[in-house]
C-alpha cells in the first residue's frame, strides 16, 4: 500500500491510500476500520488529555465539557482520512488552521497534542505505517498552528 496526498479545492488536504496490488483502492479511513476506529482513537486522545498530567497545558486550553470536541475532531478526521465528509459539509469554508487561530498554541502545547495523538493511535491499534504517516501530518499541522500563534503574538 502506498499513501498519496491529494490536494482538494478546499483549504483542507485529504490523503487516500491506493493499493498497488489491485485496481481496488481503499482510503486510510477504510484501512483504519471506519467510524468505529476513528472514534476509538479520538476518544483515547481525549481520555489521555483528561487523565495524564503531562497534557495539563493542552487540557487547560479546552472547555470543561470535551464531548463537542470529541464529536468535531472525529468528524473532521473522518473526512480528512477519506470517509464521509459530513464535517466539511457542515463547516463549509472552515479551515482547521484558522479555527485554532485565536488559541494560545505554543511549541509546548503543540508537542503535547502530537504526543497524545501518537499515543492514542498506538494504543488504539492503528497500523504502524499509517500511524506514522498520520503523525507526520499532525506534526506539520500542530507546528504550523504554534508558528501562527507566535507570529500573531509578536
Amino acid at each position: 500500500m502506498t499513501l498519496i496526498w491529494i490536494k482538494e479545492s478546499s483549504p483542507e488536504t485529504r490523503f487516500i491510500d491506493q493499493m498497488s496490488d489491485s485496481d481496488v483502492s481503499a482510503t486510510p479511513y477504510d484501512s483504519l476500520g471506519g467510524e468505529t476506529a476513528v472514534r476509538r482513537f479520538v476518544d483515547r486522545f481525549y481520555d489521555l488529555m483528561e487523565s495524564e498530567a503531562e497534557y495539563a497545558a493542552l487540557r487547560a486550553m479546552h472547555a470543561p465539557d470535551l464531548a463537542p470536541m470529541r464529536r468535531s475532531l472525529a468528524g473532521f478526521l473522518t473526512g480528512w482520512l477519506g470517509g464521509p465528509r459530513h464535517w466539511f459539509e457542515e463547516n463549509v469554508g472552515t479551515c482547521v488552521m484558522s479555527a485554532h487561530g485565536a488559541l494560545p498554541i505554543s511549541a509546548e502545547t503543540s508537542r503535547q497534542w502530537t504526543d497524545a495523538m501518537a499515543r492514542a493511535l498506538s494504543e488504539s491499534g492503528v497500523e504502524a505505517d499509517l500511524a506514522d504517516r498520520m503523525n507526520d501530518a499532525f506534526g506539520k499541522m500542530a507546528g504550523g498552528m504554534a508558528r501562527m500563534a507566535a507570529n500573531r503574538d509578536h
